[in-house]
């Protein structure tokens, strides 16, 4: 890593700082891990000047909810037209046969895709653990963020309610609540680091109502606040989970997660297509977070969440692209274009600027995540950049407003440059230290295999 780093005559730079502001034809110098000056004509003595003229630079994106493992089943015929119990029902047998090897290469394919996409950080919820594939899926994971340089946040699933219990996944896919447990334990004790500038915290995430014992819910719930970490799960993504809770716990989804110690600062939710007003308003005064999935939520027909009004609310909202079979993507830039489209039907053509939609995808993923350190670009917070080339006919006619252009115009959606913890990752819309077709050549062998 170079000592120091300063990105020059940025075409504009997008802070997302309190007041949104923009800085024009600015400068922004890096030391070591962090973002030390942002300005105009700031001094040339850093080891290393990158001209970035026609670039936009943002935060990092911030991804808060995704299965990796998915990645080797993208786009499979049978559910292309699926909704979601069909649709899990389907992949369960086919994800049986997942390997840590599989789990591997997935996930260093969905991170090599996102950081392509101007994604630094990312939030992985693995829940699947066959009985043959071994218990350490997580490490897994975590080896592929520590080679590929991808800040992450892998949160622990877990699956006890198989099909003989009235669940939806086989038994051979789902743990006995003592071993998701001491799993937990074991994952916290030994990756999980809070200190600042972290580049791996472990959150804990039953995966769903519909998969999850009252009891291990309630004991996770409990586990989490002893060790400090956050939270996370699945909740009101489709009006058949709605009616699963009513049926079985006598409580809509989440009057049900509040019985059981699921609200607060410390969990978020992903997807939250179907509060109510109550709901929205609580969740706002917990101060409880949401991962909006735009593109997966529009996939398998489950509908569009209330976005505008839970951030009118108060709650935290961060944007996702959810798992790749259930979006086929992991592309970050145009999650942020859907999540600004989408909302413009859903409440109002005014109510989703891009500069919000941008803000949902940097600063808002932070608060979700719990983090200060990360989501927009200011002295002393982390060094994680994405800059984007739009200094092409895409974007021609544009540059009256060229941050937003991002999001209005454009069919490339690669980043120019990614930047992690000071760390070039991607340059000139390529990985840095990877081959993208080895990757995919490992990930299709591997798709091969398991289908």
């Amino acid at each position: 890593m170079k000592n120091s780093i300063l990105l020059k005559n940025c075409l504009a730079i997008a802070t997302v700082n309190d007041n949104d502001e923009i800085l024009y034809d600015g400068d922004i110098r890096i030391d070591e891990n962090i973002i030390t000056a942002v300005g105009c004509n700031l001094d040339e003595d850093a080891d290393d000047v990158i001209d970035c003229s026609g670039k936009i630079a943002l935060p990092g994106f911030i991804n808060t909810h995704h299965h990796f493992f998915q990645y080797l089943t993208r786009n499979l015929p049978a559910t292309q037209n699926s909704k979601l119990f069909d649709w899990l029902i389907y992949h369960y047998e086919i994800w049986r046969g997942i390997t840590p090897e599989m789990v591997y290469i997935s996930s260093l394919a969905a991170m090599a895709e996102l950081l392509l996409t101007g994604c630094t950080t990312a939030a992985d919820h693995h829940y699947l653990f066959p009985t043959t594939s071994g218990k350490n899926l997580i490490d897994e994971q975590i080896n592929a963020a520590n080679e590929i340089g991808m800040r992450f946040h892998p949160t622990r699933g877990s699956m006890s309610r198989g099909k003989s219990l009235g669940g939806l996944p086989p038994d051979d896919v789902v743990q006995s609540e003592d071993e998701i447990i001491k799993d937990s334990i074991r994952l916290i004790d030994k990756y999980n680091d809070s200190s600042k500038f972290s580049m791996c915290r472990i959150s804990l995430a039953p995966c769903s109502p519909f998969s999850i014992t009252t009891e291990l819910m309630r004991d996770t719930a409990i586990l989490a606040r002893e060790k400090k970490v956050h939270l996370h799960t699945h909740l009101c993504e489709t009006i058949d989970e709605e009616h699963y809770c009513i049926e079985n716990y006598n409580k809509r989804p989440l009057e049900y997660m509040e019985s059981i110690g699921w609200l607060g600062n410390d969990v978020w939710f992903a997807h939250g297509i179907y509060f109510n007003d109550d709901e929205i308003k609580k969740l706002g005064e917990t101060k409880t977070g949401i991962a909006h999935c735009p593109s997966s939520n529009l996939r398998l027909g489950s509908g569009i969440a209330p976005v505008r009004e839970l951030i009118n609310a108060g709650a935290r909202v961060g944007l996702a692209v959810d798992g790749s079979a259930s979006n086929d993507s992991s592309n970050m830039l145009q999650e942020v274009k859907r999540a600004m489209l989408i909302h413009r039907i859903k409440s109002g053509v005014d109510s989703m600027p891009a500069k919000d939609a941008i803000r949902i995808a940097t600063r808002g993923g932070a608060e979700v995540l719990g983090r200060n350190d990360i989501g927009s670009i200011a002295p002393g917070m982390a060094a994680d950049l994405a800059l984007f080339d739009v200094d092409s006919l895409a974007y021609a006619g544009a540059m009256t407003d060229p941050v937003a252009a991002l999001l209005f115009c454009g069919y490339d959606h690669r980043a120019w440059m990614t930047m992690v913890n000071g760390k070039i990752l991607v340059l000139e819309k390529q990985l840095v230290y990877f081959d993208e077709m080895e990757i995919a050549d490992e990930v299709n062998n591997s798709s091969e295999k398991l289908l």
